[in-house]
């Protein structure tokens, strides 16, 4: 399996910036209502944050040398997917909430500055911190470089366990 690159977390968070962007622009013009999520997501955000870091950190206390039983590779693998799918999400969070916090500026001097703006803002946030856990978690499941210097066969320097 791959790393995550971080190019391509940009790159979804520019595409859905300017996706949300131009959503909101046809549908705030339109007499629609601002198509973001509501702030209860942000619940639902945390809980997977918390999800992803505890299988995160059962990865890390094995990889850190904390054996006292095997570990499963299934869940192992599950916690790398899992991770790099909270960044990726958490990008395309980021990106549209984003997206559609430049339209709600631009609107500020004709309307109040409470619902879509602030609600925004916070889950702009949401994305940012479900980024960085994925990012970090990823980082949890890398095996260290084998230090023998044999060049015997095992895991190198950024498998996964």
């Amino acid at each position: 399996m791959t790393t995550l690159r971080f190019r391509w977390l940009v790159l979804i968070g520019l595409l859905a910036g300017l996706a949300g962007w131009l959503t909101n622009l046809l549908a705030t013009r339109n007499g629609y209502g601002t198509p973001t999520l509501p702030l209860t997501s942000l619940v639902t955000t945390a809980l997977i944050i918390a999800i992803t870091l505890v299988f995160g950190l059962r990865v890390l206390r094995w990889r850190n040398g904390k054996r006292d039983r095997a570990l499963d590779p299934i869940l192992a693998m599950r916690t790398l997917v899992l991770a790099q799918a909270c960044a990726y999400a958490g990008a395309l969070n980021l990106g549209w909430h984003a997206g559609i916090f430049v339209d709600q500026l631009a609107l500020l001097s004709v309307r109040s500055a409470s619902g879509p703006l602030w609600g925004s803002v916070a889950l702009m946030a949401g994305g940012i911190v479900m980024t960085v856990v994925g990012l970090v978690v990823e980082s949890f499941c890398r095996l260290p470089p084998d230090d023998d210097g044999t060049g015997a066969p095992g895991y190198s320097e950024g498998e996964y366990a």
